[in-house]
């Protein structure tokens, strides 16, 4: 029996991931965490939550005996907007905290870690169109650097201690349930929210700007894929996996099929440079022949489910809740 411990559970992928390991694995075997409690309407579920700060090895070792934990998810990090901010916070919590992490593994013989990585490891001097999984990663933020340093990490404690973790590059996750929270790609969920809430929208990035990019369904369903695969099939710690890429324009002019009345005006700031040294699309058939990665939903079906689903939240006086998250 898995028993699951999720950290930085609030966070965009956290909150919707804890339900469907709840769902699956049954909610009393999945253990959420997070430096506070969950909002109101980030914890609609019957789990156990726990308060704690991922570099707090100590208080993570009691929850790991407390609760007999055999697989983590680790989520917890600061992404690439804050992290240009606060680069020590940054450094600490992706680098201490991940390696707080594979040190307990270590230690307590844990059976599965799953940490994403990101995009943000590929830089300016990385091929930009169809980017191989092996290639040069050289990033020009302090979040793609502790990514890089991160899949390093990994693979040492792979080698060195056979620990079985596991990591995809996730591309920027398009999801309704909680606000962006620092990411560059943060545009690809802002502009749905305003969109309904106001009818516009002023993009931090260029009408041009293409970027890989995944619906939050088909990143749930990459992570526990990726969980569940048979360890005889994983020949990497590390993999590329991408579902669509579009430009602005091009997502404008989807949502504009469902809100005609919808403008949209570009005002580019630092974050268009972070846009463009980052690939415009990804090769990922090693995680698609290797553990069967395949994702199901493109730029039309993701955009009619943003909306119905903001919507239907608007109707419920939900999706002003979201704002200041």
């Amino acid at each position: 029996m898995r028993k699951i411990l999720v950290t930085g559970s609030n966070g965009q992928i956290g909150s919707e991931l804890v339900p469907e390991l709840g769902r699956k694995f049954g909610f009393k075997n999945v253990i959420s965490s997070d430096l506070k409690p969950p909002l109101r309407n980030q914890n609609p579920f019957d789990g156990i939550f726990v308060q704690v700060d991922v570099l707090d090895i100590k208080r993570i070792e009691e929850i790991i005996k407390d609760y007999e934990i055999n697989t983590i998810f680790h989520l917890a990090s600061l992404l690439s907007v804050k992290g240009e901010n606060k680069p020590i916070e940054t450094w600490d919590l992706n680098i201490n905290g991940l390696f707080n992490i594979l040190e307990i593994g270590r230690k307590f013989g844990i059976k599965n870690i799953i940490w994403p990585s990101s995009i943000a490891v590929f830089g300016p001097t990385t091929p930009s169109v169809n980017t191989p999984n092996e290639t040069i990663l050289q990033p020009n933020t302090i979040y793609g650097i502790t990514k890089v340093s991160g899949e390093l990490l990994i693979q040492y404690f792979f080698k060195k201690y056979g620990l079985d973790i596991r990591s995809v590059r996730l591309p920027g996750i398009i999801s309704s349930k909680t606000r962006p929270s620092g990411g560059t790609t943060d545009y690809a969920v802002e502009i749905f929210f305003e969109a309904i809430l106001n009818k516009k929208y002023e993009c931090f990035v260029n009408e041009n700007t293409i970027l890989p990019m995944m619906y939050i369904s088909d990143c749930i369903k990459c992570m526990i894929d990726l969980l569940e695969a048979n360890p005889s099939k994983i020949k990497h710690r590390v993999y590329n996996v991408t579902s669509m890429s579009f430009t602005v324009g091009e997502l404008a002019a989807e949502i504009k099929k469902w809100i005609p009345d919808f403008n949209i005006t570009y005002k580019p700031d630092f974050r268009q440079q972070i846009a463009n040294s980052w690939p415009k699309t990804i090769d990922d058939s090693l995680a698609r022949k290797e553990w069967n990665w395949n994702p199901h939903y493109n730029l039309q079906s993701m955009t009619a489910d943003m909306i119905e689903k903001l919507k239907k939240k608007e109707e419920l006086k939900d999706i002003s809740d979201l704002r200041e998250i």
